[in-house]
C-alpha cells in the first residue's frame, strides 16, 4: 500500500496577511499622508517622524489583533464626525446637538466614564453569577468606553488647535489628560489579554482601577474644574510630550494590570487551600496562567518604563540643561525601575514566583501609585506643573 506523505510548506509572514490586513494598511498610509500634507505647517522633522512611526505602529498592532482595528476605525469615523462638525467654530460644541451630548471632548469622557463604571459592576456581575450573557456586555461596554475615551482625547486635541494655533498640543500635558491616557491604556492592555486568554473573570479587579481612575478624574473635573484646555507651560512645549508621555502610561498601565491580577492569584492561592470547590476557586484563572500574564504585563511596563526614564533624560537635558536633577519625579520613576528591575531580576535568574511576587507586583503598584500622584500631591519641583 502506497503510503500517503504530507509535505510542510511554511508560510511567510507577508503571506499571511489578509485582504483586511491590506485594507488597514492602505487606510493607514492615506490618513498619514493626509495628516502630513494637511499640517505639514504645524510639524517639523521630529515630530513628522512620529507620525510616521505611530503610523508603522499601527499597521503592525492592527495586522496582530484584529479587535483593534475595528476600534480604531470606530473612533476614527466618531473623531471625524465630531471635527467636520465644529468646522472652525468651536462655538459649536455649545449649540450642535451630538456634539454637545455626544462627540464634544468634554462630553464623549463624561461618556467613558459611565461606561466604564457600568463595565466594572457587570463584569463583577458576571463573576458571581457566573453567566456568559453578563461578561459579554461588561466586555462590550468596556470597548465602548475605550472608543468613547479615545474619540475625546482626539476630539480635545482638535479643540485646543480650534482655540487658536498657539494653544494647540497633544492631550497628555496634565494630570486630568494623563488621566484619561492610563485608564484607556489599561483598559486595551486588559481587552488584548481576555481576548487571548479567553477569560473575563480578571475583569473585575482590573476594571476597579480604571474605576478609581474615572472617580479621580470626576472629582478633578467638577471640584477643581480640571477639564478647562490651557496653554502649554514652556518646558512642554516640545515633541518629546508626545512620545516621553504616552510611553510613560504603557507602563503604568502595565503595572497597574499586574497589580491587579496579583490580587487575583492571591485570592485564587488562598481559594484552593481553604475551599478547592468553591466558587470563588472554579471561576478564577489558574496560578499558572495568572503568574504568567503578570509576568508578561510587568516586562511589557518595564520596557515602556524603561525607554520613556530615557526619553525623559533627554528631554530634560534640552528643557533644563541636564539628564538628571534629582528632582522627586526623576528620584521616584527611578525607584519605580529599580523596583521592577528587581522583580524581573529575581524572576528571571532565580525562578521565583507565585504568593511572593504576587504580593510584590500589589506593592510596587502602590510605589508607583505614589510616582504617578503622590510626588504631585505631596512634593515639588521641576514638574510641579501637573501639581494638583
Amino acid at each position: 500500500m502506497k503510503s500517503l506523505e504530507y509535505s510542510y510548506q511554511p508560510v511567510s509572514y507577508w503571506q499571511s496577511r489578509t485582504a483586511y490586513d491590506s485594507v488597514w494598511l492602505l487606510l493607514l498610509l492615506a490618513g498619514s499622508s493626509y495628516v502630513a500634507f494637511e499640517y505639514r505647517a504645524l510639524m517639523d522633522g521630529y515630530e513628522q517622524a512620529i507620525l510616521v512611526f505611530t503610523a508603522l505602529m499601527l499597521v503592525v498592532l492592527g495586522w496582530h489583533w484584529h479587535a483593534l482595528k475595528t476600534l480604531l476605525l470606530v473612533v476614527t469615523g466618531f473623531s471625524l464626525l465630531a471635527v467636520n462638525s465644529y468646522g472652525t467654530d468651536l462655538g459649536r460644541g455649545e449649540t450642535a446637538f451630538l456634539l454637545k451630548y455626544l462627540w464634544a471632548s468634554q462630553s464623549a469622557i463624561m461618556w467613558m466614564s459611565a461606561l466604564y463604571v457600568m463595565a466594572t459592576v457587570c463584569y463583577l456581575a458576571a463573576l458571581l453569577s457566573n453567566r456568559l450573557f453578563v461578561g459579554k456586555v461588561a466586555s462590550a461596554l468596556t470597548w465602548s468606553a475605550t472608543a468613547m475615551g479615545l474619540t475625546g482625547l482626539l476630539v480635545r486635541w482638535r479643540e485646543s488647535y480650534l482655540m487658536s494655533a498657539d494653544i494647540g498640543h497633544i492631550p497628555v500635558s496634565n494630570l486630568y489628560e494623563v488621566f484619561i491616557l492610563f485608564a484607556l491604556i489599561t483598559a486595551l492592555l486588559y481587552l488584548h489579554y481576555e481576548q487571548k486568554y479567553q477569560t473575563r473573570s480578571l475583569g473585575a479587579f482590573v476594571l476597579l482601577v480604571i474605576s478609581a481612575a474615572v472617580g479621580f478624574l470626576l472629582w478633578y473635573t467638577f471640584d477643581r474644574h480640571a477639564d478647562g484646555i490651557q496653554p502649554l507651560v514652556p518646558a512642554l512645549n516640545s515633541y518629546w510630550m508626545k512620545i516621553h508621555v504616552p510611553a510613560n502610561f504603557v507602563g503604568y498601565g502595565a503595572f497597574s494590570l499586574a497589580a491587579m491580577i496579583g490580587v487575583v492569584f492571591i485570592l485564587k492561592n488562598r481559594a484552593q487551600q481553604l475551599n478547592p470547590q468553591g466558587a470563588i476557586n472554579s471561576r478564577l484563572p489558574d496560578l499558572a496562567l495568572l503568574d504568567d500574564v503578570m509576568y508578561k504585563a510587568i516586562a511589557l511596563g518595564f520596557a515602556f518604563f524603561t525607554l520613556a526614564t530615557i526619553l525623559g533624560a533627554l528631554w530634560a537635558a534640552e528643557a533644563w540643561g541636564g539628564y538628571w536633577s534629582w528632582d522627586p519625579k526623576e528620584t521616584w520613576a527611578l525607584i519605580v525601575w529599580l523596583n521592577y528591575a528587581a522583580w524581573l531580576h529575581m524572576r528571571l535568574t532565580k525562578g521565583w514566583n507565585g504568593n511572593p511576587m504576587a504580593w510584590w507586583a500589589l506593592v510596587g503598584f502602590f510605589v508607583t501609585l505614589f510616582a504617578f500622584l503622590g510626588v504631585n500631591m505631596f512634593l515639588s519641583g521641576l514638574h510641579s506643573y501637573g501639581e494638583l
